[in-house]
């Protein structure tokens, strides 16, 4: 497996994110705890370090299966987990106060069965408290042994400008694939001059990009997709075309569409490190095997040269919850 960089941090290029292990918003199918810890020995076995995750996701039972899988094994990882959108005793949306993020991390500690957190991120930025407050907060954490590196997810140039200012910010987390290229006109530069690395969730557009899903009816029902904007009526149509073309390289170059999206990703950048997510042992062999395909110039600009989905990132809730 190769590695990319977040900050000074060194992981694999491909990792592991585990919300799925929890139910969070992918409904279909139900949860089977064994074949999540089987998924994650499997990614350590095939190279991946870099294991994601936040106390949000189950709300815990993700944090609570990557503690048991690692357990015996937590020198092979880099666990990243995240604070902010649950508040513990207060009846607020999002709570990045200082009381807040120290008690969140004791409770991540606990069910990650580890004594340090190797990326601590902000899961969206808390628009009732500086940002200056939260990262001087997670900086004093650092001071004390119980988290190594510091990440943003969601957050705006001027957010990370202010952030980065108070304590060098390792990573930002936010979505990047074939199908949400927003993050290349201003986001991407600004990491890279200030030496940010960038972790891209929903490397394969929520499941869109493996082409396994060819109308909306084969969405399960009570699947949070079926509100996406992007997997709705004419958007959908248009974004067939774009799966349609990953399908094409996919067979010239002998891979799966899923390979091809992370292949390009990953080619994007020593600074990018995706985290695809799964719970299926199968899907993560299919996922890292990723990490060895090579696609060609001529594979690359065609990918390039597709136009990214039609249909906003989210519905309008959880649009607003992003911070500009």
């Amino acid at each position: 497996m190769q590695h990319a960089m977040l900050g000074t941090r060194q992981v694999s290029r491909i990792g592991l994110g585990t919300m799925s292990m929890a139910g969070t918003l992918l409904i279909g199918g139900g949860l089977d705890d064994a074949e999540s810890v089987r998924a994650i020995h499997r990614a350590l076995d095939l190279g991946v370090t870099h294991i994601d995750t936040a106390e949000s996701y189950g709300p815990f039972h993700s944090e609570e299966i990557v503690g048991q899988a690692l357990e015996g094994r937590r020198d092979r990882a880099v666990i990243a987990t995240k604070f902010g959108i649950l508040s513990h005793g207060r009846d607020v949306l999002f709570d990045s106060s200082p009381a807040n993020i120290r008690t969140a991390v004791e409770g991540s500690l606990k069910r990650l069965r580890t004594d340090r957190i190797d990326l601590y991120y902000q899961h969206r930025v808390d628009q009732s408290t500086p940002i200056e407050d939260t990262i001087g907060t997670v900086a004093e954490l650092i001071a004390e042994g119980k988290v190594l590196h510091i990440g943003l997810s969601e957050a705006s140039p001027d957010t990370i400008r202010r952030a980065h200012a108070v304590h060098p910010i390792a990573a930002l987390q936010t979505e990047y694939s074939l199908w949400t290229r927003d993050v290349e006109t201003e986001l991407l530069p600004l990491l890279r001059e200030l030496g940010i690395g960038l972790v891209p969730y929903a490397p394969l557009g929520h499941g869109f990009l493996t082409g396994q899903i060819h109308t909306p009816e084969e969405i399960p029902e009570g699947d949070w997709r079926k509100t996406n904007p992007r997997f709705i009526g004419e958007a959908f149509q248009q974004n067939l075309r774009l799966v349609e073309e990953v399908g094409a390289i996919a067979g010239e170059a002998g891979a799966t569409p899923a390979q091809i999206a992370l292949a390009w990703l990953v080619a994007q950048g020593a600074d990018i490190a995706a985290i695809p997510g799964s719970r299926r042992v199968a899907r993560i062999e299919e996922n890292t095997a990723a990490d060895g395909l090579v696609l060609t110039a001529c594979q690359l600009q065609r990918l390039d040269s597709l136009t990214p989905a039609t249909g906003a990132r989210h519905d309008d809730f959880n649009e607003s919850t992003i911070d500009r």
